[in-house]
């Protein structure tokens, strides 16, 4: 049986503009930028553990990165306002 994913929320608030970029574009290859510094997945816990991991190993004790789950249960109960949806499971991905 395959791990359950959740919706995943990254979020940073990086001093170096350098170690920014990196940490953006690492996150964009795994997520989808909601926000200057945010980002949604969805992904295993296993696999946003690593991710902030990978992440973690870039930035500077003064910075931060929050990681946020999600349950399936709780999307319901998300909101978003202004442009902008929550990003949905899907069963395929455009290339």
């Amino acid at each position: 049986m395959a791990a359950a994913q959740m919706l995943t929320v990254f979020c940073y608030d990086i001093a170096r503009d350098r170690v920014r970029r990196r940490v953006a574009k690492l996150l964009e290859e795994v997520a989808v930028r909601v926000q200057e510094s945010v980002f949604e997945a969805r992904m295993t816990r296993a696999r946003a553990s690593d991710v902030a991991e990978r992440i973690a190993l870039l930035i500077d004790p003064e910075d931060q990165l929050r990681v946020y789950a999600v349950p399936a249960d709780a999307i319901r109960l998300c909101q978003v306002r202004g442009a902008g949806a929550p990003i949905e499971e899907q069963d395929f991905y455009l290339l």
